[in-house]
């Protein structure tokens, strides 16, 4: 059996059974990849893949174990890798991020600027993507951090960490009939068209769970993945827009005004998540800390040694986190 032979599989199997793909992404040839494959099958005395003639259908139930413990063993190899360069060469390697489009444009740019400037040998990546894929990259192993508000708790492989809390706004266009109400009610913002996220970001269910509270079925007549792209769609007159807090721009939105909508939604928090037994570069520690300055080294060593998600509720319980 050969590292060589793990890999493929592995990212055979996260290329969706694809063998032009994987071929393509690790710079080889599809024949040569397909021969291990079954050399590694043949030694083993089970099939990884089925088939149907030439192409790969599905993963086997031996298959799925083999992947798991194959996908554990090239995470060990990996943190023997980030072990020699932290030695070697402490500020130079490469950290890679999957987060949201709204991390991504209103939380993230100030601590990319300020990482980039300490560390300017370090390749910094960001992938975006819905919180799932997001998640399922980070517990691939594919990248290195997850930063989501969704998502994050469904992967028990994930080490995840609070970072903030934050709630919403409701943005309308200047005179709008809401911006002469004192304090706004879910009945109000109901009898309204709404624009924004679609289910499954930035704490979209916090905001069907309030409604669903008190018994309204409010009109959502448009859903995005980009606050930019539902405050145009505010700004067009399709209807009002329920967006993040910090994704209000006051020079950038003044032709809108946000109204305040904490008392109406429960907060929600984003976090950070590491596939469990990663080996933590320093940069990769000074990252986290400057994203969410509670999170100190002490403080992720000890997430990291959690087994359970109650030993890291039990961790965070007392934290007290900032609100954006």
């Amino acid at each position: 059996m050969k590292l060589q032979q793990l890999r493929y599989i592995w990212e055979v199997a996260h290329h969706d059974l694809n063998v032009s793909a994987t071929a393509q992404s690790l710079y080889t040839s599809q024949p040569g990849i397909s021969k291990q494959i079954r050399l590694l099958e043949d030694e083993l005395g089970v099939e990884v893949f089925s088939r149907s003639g030439k192409h790969l259908t599905r993963i086997t139930p031996a298959g799925e174990q083999i992947l798991k413990i194959a996908g554990e063993i090239l995470q060990k190899v990996e943190s023997i890798k980030q072990l020699s360069q932290e030695h070697n060469n402490p500020g130079r390697g490469s950290l890679t991020i999957a987060t949201t489009h709204t991390q991504a444009r209103y939380a993230l740019p100030d601590v990319i600027n300020g990482f980039i400037k300490r560390y300017p040998e370090v390749s910094l990546h960001m992938h975006q993507g819905t919180p799932m894929q997001i998640s399922e990259q980070a517990a691939d192993g594919r990248v290195d951090f997850a930063i989501a508000t969704e998502a994050l708790e469904l992967f028990t492989d994930l080490q995840m960490m609070p970072c903030y809390k934050w709630n919403r706004c409701i943005l309308v266009p200047k005179g709008h009939p809401l911006t002469k109400e004192n304090s706004l009610s879910l009945e109000q913002v109901a009898a309204f068209p709404l624009v924004t996220y679609v289910f499954g970001f930035t704490g979209r269910s916090k905001l069907d769970e309030a409604f669903n509270e008190k018994g309204l079925s409010p009109k959502v007549v448009f859903t995005a993945t980009d606050a930019d792209v539902i405050k145009t769609y505010v700004r067009l007159g399709l209807g009002i827009g329920i967006v993040a807090r910090m994704a209000y721009d006051p020079e950038l939105d003044s032709d809108l005004v946000p109204l305040d909508a904490k008392h109406m939604f429960k907060s929600s928090t984003t976090s950070i998540g590491f596939r469990r037994g990663t080996y933590l570069r320093s940069y990769m520690y000074d990252f986290i800390e400057e994203f969410a300055p509670h999170l100190t080294r002490q403080v992720v060593d000890s997430a990291a040694h959690c087994h359970t998600r109650e030993e890291l509720d039990k961790l965070f319980s007392d934290m007290l986190l900032p609100e954006l």
